[in-house]
């Protein structure tokens, strides 16, 4: 499929898109963002001006089949995603999905289904497969900086953000009936992606989840061990409700010759320690984050080259995290 100008619409203009997405649709060459969409239509005009965006829409459905949309954003949280790609697929419109996938990997299999059967391309905003941070430490490891790589170890944790308190008004991304789990499913989808990214999929998962502070139906608390189909192991924790004293972003690849530490989330120095010392490399990001993902879709859909995070990819992240919580 090819398009010479690739006109994209944004259904759900919310925080994600003000400065991580929105902006790069039209940086991107060959690429014009045309309507946004929220069900607020006050928000959704106000969007639209604030960014030049020339229509704005109250309804998905008429956003989709405008005929002046050729590719749609679906940024609207975890629960509606299958809904909208699926519909803007059936309308032979390229999707680009916001993360985790879907709210299930039931979900994600349905929109990969529709996308095989309709031969519309589907993309997932996992974008950490196209940063300069991610991929230098892709880089150190095919470099073998460290040997074989042995194991991938995952800790984060942090203090409960005050949306995550309000009991009167719960964050969305608490409520797994929306997102399909806790902060977990928002946080650890990027991580795991990532690992699969650099050691392919993952082929055995067992995972514990707990809800310990009783601040929300979610997990808040998690554990898991996982393998690779590269015959990399590891484990990861997860808990979103320390005291902020315990907070720790920290992501660490052990090898035979030494050993890679990068954080999740910070912009943190990469380092990469062995026995001749400790190598530290900045940390650089676009100024809109998703910048470069945006750019393969666009690419991909105008039939120039590939994308690196696909439906199929992402679905993976969302059967692991289901493998870690239902078990």
């Amino acid at each position: 499929m090819t398009h010479k100008m690739v006109q994209w619409g944004i259904i759900g203009c919310g925080d994600v898109t003000e400065k991580k997405s929105g902006p790069a649709f039209n940086k991107i060459e060959n690429s014009k963002l045309v309507a946004v969409m929220r069900r607020n239509g006050m928000l959704a005009e106000d969007y639209a001006k604030r960014h030049g965006v020339p229509k704005w829409y109250d309804d998905a459905s008429l956003l989709i089949n405008d005929p002046d949309v050729t590719a749609v954003y679906v940024a609207t949280p975890p629960s509606t995603h299958a809904k909208y790609a699926i519909e803007a697929m059936m309308a032979g419109k390229p999707v680009y999905v916001e993360k985790p996938m879907a709210a299930s990997f039931d979900e994600c299999q349905k929109m990969n289904q529709v996308s095989k059967e309709t031969g519309i391309p589907l993309f997932v905003a996992y974008y950490r497969r196209t940063l300069p941070g991610f991929l230098l430490v892709k880089e150190l490891l095919d470099d073998g900086r460290i040997g074989i790589p042995l194991m991938a170890n995952i800790r984060l944790t942090r203090a409960a953000l005050p949306q995550e308190t309000d009991a009167s008004n719960p964050s969305w991304r608490v409520d797994p009936a929306i997102a399909g789990g806790g902060i977990f499913y928002d946080l650890a989808s990027h991580q795991l992606d990532f690992l699969d990214f650099i050691f392919g999929g993952i082929v055995d998962v067992n995972g514990i989840s707990t809800n310990r502070a009783k601040l929300y139906d979610a997990e808040d608390t998690v554990t898991a061990s996982y393998a690779f189909h590269s015959g990399v192991i590891g484990s990861g924790t997860w808990c979103f409700v320390t005291d902020s004293s315990a907070n720790e972003d920290l992501m660490e690849i052990i090898g035979s010759e030494g050993k890679i530490q990068f954080s999740g989330f910070g912009h943190q120095p990469i380092r990469l320690i062995t026995k001749q010392g400790t190598l530290e490399f900045p940390y650089l990001n676009p100024e809109n984050i998703q910048y470069n993902l945006i750019k393969q879709a666009v690419e991909s859909i105008r039939g120039k080259s590939q994308c690196v995070s696909t439906g199929e990819t992402a679905a993976r992240a969302n059967w692991a995290m289901e493998q870690i919580v239902r078990r």
